[in-house]
């Protein structure tokens, strides 16, 4: 029994969307309960998301997410893969990634987090292709930005699997993001004057642009990146525009105040 948790756990709660198989909500909680028995934390609730996306010419339609609480600490993981067995395979999987990197580098350590997490890309769900005439921003997030170092950013990013994450640089005020560059490693870019240097990052060197969400739009379109950090010409605040899986655009901009 040692190292295993004594005190009761959360119920495992699984919602549906779609024509999910009879049997995938049981043994999501079969799963993603074995992960969670190791566990000395205590867990204060636990929920995975089971989707089974209709369009047949999507090639890993069955997603799963799962959030848990983890004595105040939401750690989350999401993935896509052909068949729902595949996709909670996948799911507990990536939970117990997240869930040792988090062991190995509390959020109050100050050193490099090391390499990102692998073996994700490759399971993210899709991003459906809409002609750009037909993208729309459908989510707009606005909220005040969690104020910390670059550093306990990226251990955010990781715990919450974000392709990105936007917070104010403790040090400068400034909005600023970090995100898994395409060659491995992470990168930092600050709105305003370049971020400080970083031991583990790779900090930014080109200004952020100032653009109208308009501009940001057309910018997002044309480069094909998965997200526009950007400078909002008239408030002045660092912002980002990003392609949502299904096929149209979210926003997140800091609050003001």
């Amino acid at each position: 029994m040692s190292g295993l948790q004594t005190r009761p756990r959360a119920e495992v709660l699984v919602e549906t969307r779609g024509a999910v198989s009879a049997g995938a909500p049981r043994y999501a909680r079969e799963k993603v309960g074995a992960v969670l028995e190791r566990l000395a934390e205590p867990v204060l609730a636990v929920r995975v998301r089971l989707v089974q996306e209709a369009d047949r010419a999507v090639a890993r339609p069955s997603l799963a997410q799962v959030v848990v609480d983890l004595n105040g600490r939401p750690v989350r993981a999401h993935v896509a893969a052909a068949t729902a067995r595949e996709a909670v395979d996948l799911l507990q999987d990536r939970l117990v990634s997240r869930l040792a990197r988090l062991r190995r580098h509390p959020r109050h350590l100050r050193e490099p987090l090391g390499r990102p997490v692998g073996g994700g890309a490759e399971h993210r769900p899709e991003r459906r292709v809409r002609p750009p005439e037909e993208r729309r921003v459908v989510r707009h997030k606005s909220y005040g930005l969690a104020r910390c170092a670059p550093l306990a950013a990226v251990h955010e990013l990781e715990a919450m699997d974000y392709d990105f994450h936007l917070f104010t640089d403790a040090a400068s005020g400034r909005e600023s993001v970090v995100y898994r560059g395409t060659a491995g490693g992470y990168r930092l870019a600050s709105a305003g004057a370049p971020p400080l240097p970083v031991p583990g990052l790779v900090a930014s060197r080109l200004g952020v642009p100032v653009l109208s969400p308009e501009l940001a739009r057309e910018r997002l379109d044309l480069t094909g990146l998965p997200f526009v950090f950007f400078t909002d010409a008239a408030t002045g605040r660092g912002n980002v525009l990003y392609h949502r899986y299904d096929g149209h655009y979210g926003l997140i901009t800091p609050a003001a105040g």
